[in-house]
């Protein structure tokens, strides 16, 4: 988006990497004089996109384990405005392990309070020195969060006041949402993808077409950071709440209300499910007839935002196995795809037929086995032995009754709600059936 941005003429900025992790200073992009293509591969409006960007402004990188004297003084560049940061789920914490300034933070925020303070003190606490952060991990609130941690250590090291009034005054901390599949390296399709742009390139990196970046911050944000005025996918937005619903009501809810399903199928990959008449139908008419109807958003938003997903599913260039999304289905099913379930029945006092079918499969899935195959469960061994002594039991009304009356699983009594024990069993005695 920057590398766009500046040959747009509409922003002129340059990119210094950290490394806040690795604590292996050999960067093949260093090698490589920090250039590398982004190749987007997949459909866009029904066509076909193979497109490859040759990204110019990455102007160094910095490992801070290896270089750390070198890292603070990025601190001191009176040019320095925005910090950008992905540093995944696990990234934002604070550490009480960590217990002096004069030593490497483990967590990210840590290390970002050294550099701040670093900053406060070349600049004597000057406000027209703070930066603009814009945090892209898939938190809730990520740049409140960010801002908490870092005034966490300030405390805990027991830095000026002075240095924590400036943070709170001199800085902007915006909370923000992407939405973007990054496959990564293309290994599989590399060779022709150099010959194709005429360099070989280590560094490559692969993502499908679609991009979305919310951004919740004051106007002067925008004012600065105009991605938006060259036709990107980028929204400055006032309540980053409905965009996160969408999100991982439609998204991730489509993908966690489908696998079960297409698992007990046999259907391997995203694509092979959404391709598949019998499943592709299911996800469709989950997502368009009881997910989007229990949404506040504008109709026509969330409805493109939905062929948009269904799209993206289909991207041929992308292998999404089925067994990944799988990886703690109880969990995700109680954030993604419960919240629709039971907002269609506060709505229209029944029960969602294809949600509803989504369940029942879910506790078919981690039954363990179906139709003689192995299905592929990955969940904590207590959560399993449960399910284990759940099929056990005699009948499927009993086994539905005890799955749903885990709250540790839903985080409330499922079975309290009029008729849903009976509708997910009638599901699961369909699908034993066919079995």
């Amino acid at each position: 988006m920057i590398e766009k941005s500046n040959q747009a003429g509409i922003f002129n900025s340059n990119i210094h990497i950290v490394q806040v992790h690795s604590k292996s200073g050999n960067n093949p992009l260093k090698d490589q004089d920090c250039l590398f293509h982004v190749i987007e591969q997949g459909l866009k409006k029904g066509e076909l996109v193979q497109e490859s960007t040759l990204i110019t402004c990455v102007a160094d990188i910095t490992n801070v384990f290896e270089e750390y004297e070198d890292y603070l003084r990025i601190g001191e560049n009176p040019d320095l405005r925005f910090v950008i940061s992905n540093t995944t789920e696990a990234g934002i914490v604070f550490d009480p392990s960590d217990s002096s300034l004069k030593n490497i933070s483990k967590t990210f925020p840590g290390k970002l309070t050294a550099l701040l303070y670093q900053r406060f003190k070349t600049f004597d606490g000057d406000a027209g020195k703070g930066l603009i952060f814009l945090p892209c991990e898939l938190i809730e609130r990520n740049g409140e969060v960010l801002k908490e941690c870092i005034q966490k250590y300030i405390s805990y090291w027991k830095l000026p006041s002075a240095f924590s009034d400036w943070i709170d005054w001199s800085n902007i901390f915006c909370n923000s949402l992407v939405d973007r599949i990054v496959p990564g390296f293309p290994k599989d399709s590399i060779a022709e993808i150099e010959e194709k742009v005429g360099y070989k390139d280590e560094m490559a990196v692969m993502v499908e077409p679609y991009h979305f970046w919310a951004i919740e911050g004051p106007d002067e944000v925008k004012n600065e950071f105009p991605l938006d005025q060259i036709g990107l996918n980028v929204k400055f937005v006032d309540n980053l709440v409905p965009y996160r619903t969408q999100k991982v009501r439609i998204l991730n809810g489509g993908h966690t209300a489908m696998v079960p399903l297409a698992c007990l199928n046999q259907l391997r990959t995203v694509k092979e499910a959404v391709d598949d008449s019998e499943i592709g139908k299911f996800l469709k008419e989950a997502i368009f007839e009881e997910i989007i109807p229990t949404l506040s958003m504008p109709k026509a938003d969330v409805d493109q935002f939905a062929i948009d997903v269904l799209e993206r599913f289909a991207n041929p260039f992308i292998v999404h196995e089925l067994k990944s999304i799988a990886l703690n289905s109880i969990s995700k099913f109680k954030v993604r795809v419960l919240p629709s379930l039971l907002a269609y029945y506060k709505m229209k006092e029944e029960w969602p037929e294809k949600l509803t079918l989504s369940l029942a499969a879910l506790l078919i899935f981690y039954k363990g086995n179906y139709n003689g195959i192995t299905t592929p469960v990955n969940d904590s061994p207590e959560i399993m032995a449960e399910f284990i002594g759940a099929w056990s039991l005699n009948t499927t009304d009993e086994t539905v009754n005890k799955l749903l009356s885990q709250t540790g699983y839903w985080g409330e009594d499922l079975t309290g709600y009029n008729g849903l024990v009976k509708a997910v069993t009638r599901a699961v005695d369909s699908l034993l059936i066919s079995e």
